[in-house]
C-alpha cells in the first residue's frame, strides 16, 4: 500500500485577526470556560450555580473580603504588565518570580535598616530600589542573550531559584530576627515602611492602575514601544532598519524586571510588611498566563486579573460552604484555564486534515 507523505493532521496560521476581535474571542474563551467548569462541578453532584455563586459572594461578601480579592489582583496585575513587554519582544521572561523576589530584598533593606528616614522619603527609596533590584535580575539574562545567545526561557527560570534561596539565606542569616525563637524569619517592618492604605486596601492599587496606562502609553505611542514591536516581529528587520537590538532588548528587559521588583516592593511593604519566602507565591507564574490571555493589552489584563482573584479567593468559601477537597478549587482552576488557552489557540491556528485541500 502506498502510504502518503502528507501528515494526517496539520497545524496552519489562520489570517491575523484585528485587536478588537481577538479582545472578544478572549471573552468569549473565558465564558466557555465558565461553562466547562460548570460541568466539572455538575459530575460532583454539586449546583453549578450555586458554586459559582459562593465563589463569587466568597470574595465580595464583605468589605474584608473585597479587599482581600483587590490584595490577591495587586501583584498579579503588575507582574503581568512586566510580563507584557518581554513578550512583546518575543523575549521569554520566565523570571517574573526571581524578579519580584529580589525587588522585595532590595526594598527591605531599606525597611530593616533605613526606617528612620521620612515616611514618605522611605517609601520612595523602597519603591525606587525595588525596581534597581527587579530591573538588575531582568537586565542578566537579557545581558547574556545578546552577548552570547543563551536561551532566556531557562535563564530566566533558574534565576527564580537563585533569589528564592538568598532569601532563605538572609532569613537564617545577617537578616534573621534576633526576637524570632527557635523559627527563624525577618523582622516585621515598623509602620514608617508600611504603604498606606487608600479606601481600606494598601495604595499598591493605585500604583497598579498607574502602571496599566503607562505600559499601554509606553508600548502603544513611544518610539521605544515602537522598536519593541519591530524587534518582536523581526529582529532583521530591526537591524536593517538601524535599531540597535541589544539596546533594545536589554533596555526593555531592565524595565521589565523593574516593574515586578515594583510587585515585589507592594507585597514586601504593603501585604506582609516583612520579607520572607512567599512573597511571590507563584504570581510570576500565574501572570504568564494572565499576560498571554490578554493578548499583551494591559487593559484586557486587568480583566483577567480580576477573575483569577476572584476565583482564588472565593474558592476558599466554595470548599467550606459544600464540603469540597481543598483541591478541587485548583482542578477548576486549571479546567477554566486549560479551556482559556484551547479558546486562544483555536483563534490563531486552525487543523488541515489530509486531503482538505484537495476538495478546496
Amino acid at each position: 500500500m502506498k502510504r502518503s507523505g502528507e501528515p494526517l493532521i496539520r497545524v496552519a496560521k489562520k489570517t491575523e485577526l484585528s485587536g478588537g476581535r481577538l479582545a472578544l474571542f478572549s471573552l468569549l474563551g473565558l465564558c466557555i470556560a465558565i461553562f466547562v467548569g460548570g460541568l466539572f462541578i455538575l459530575t460532583l453532584g454539586k449546583n453549578p450555580f450555586a458554586v459559582y455563586q459562593s465563589i463569587f459572594m466568597g470574595a465580595f461578601r464583605s468589605p474584608l473580603a473585597f479587599q482581600g480579592t483587590i490584595k490577591i489582583a495587586i501583584p498579579l496585575l503588575i507582574s503581568s504588565l512586566a510580563i507584557t513587554l518581554a513578550f512583546k519582544m518575543k523575549f521569554w521572561n520566565i523570571g517574573a518570580e526571581g524578579q519580584i523576589i529580589m525587588g522585595g530584598i532590595f526594598a527591605s533593606y531599606f525597611a530593616l535598616f533605613h526606617d528612620g528616614l521620612p515616611h514618605f522619603l522611605l517609601l520612595l527609596i523602597m519603591l525606587i530600589a525595588g525596581m534597581i533590584g527587579g530591573g538588575l535580575w531582568g537586565l542578566i539574562p537579557a545581558f547574556f542573550k545578546s552577548r552570547f545567545g543563551t536561551n532566556e526561557t531557562l535563564f530566566t527560570l533558574m534565576l527564580n531559584y537563585i533569589a528564592l534561596y538568598l532569601i532563605k539565606y538572609l532569613t537564617e542569616g545577617p537578616w534573621r530576627d534576633p526576637a524570632s525563637s527557635g523559627f527563624p524569619k525577618i523582622a516585621t517592618f515598623t509602620a514608617n515602611a508600611q504603604l498606606d492604605k487608600i479606601l481600606g486596601i494598601h495604595a499598591g492599587w493605585v500604583i497598579a492602575l498607574i502602571l496599566v496606562v503607562f505600559v499601554f502609553v509606553y508600548l502603544k505611542y513611544t518610539k521605544q514601544g515602537y522598536e519593541i514591536t519591530v524587534v518582536g516581529e523581526s529582529e532583521n528587520t530591526a537591524r536593517y532598519a538601524g535599531m540597535n537590538v541589544s539596546k533594545i532588548v536589554m533596555r526593555t528587559m531592565f524595565l521589565s524586571g523593574a516593574i515586578c521588583g515594583i510587585a515585589g516592593m507592594t507585597q514586601a511593604s504593603g501585604a506582609a510588611y516583612t520579607l520572607s519566602e512567599g512573597i511571590a507565591g507563584g504570581v510570576g507564574f500565574t501572570a504568564i498566563i494572565v499576560a498571554w490571555l490578554s493578548r499583551l493589552n494591559p487593559f484586557l489584563a486587568v480583566i483577567f486579573t480580576l477573575f483569577l482573584s476572584v476565583l482564588q479567593k472565593g474558592s476558599s468559601v466554595m470548599q467550606s460552604a459544600f464540603g469540597l477537597s481543598t483541591y478541587v478549587s485548583d482542578v477548576l482552576e486549571g479546567i477554566i484555564l486549560f479551556v482559556i488557552l484551547g479558546v486562544d489557540f483555536f483563534t490563531q491556528y486552525k487543523l488541515i486534515f489530509r486531503g482538505a485541500q484537495k476538495h478546496d
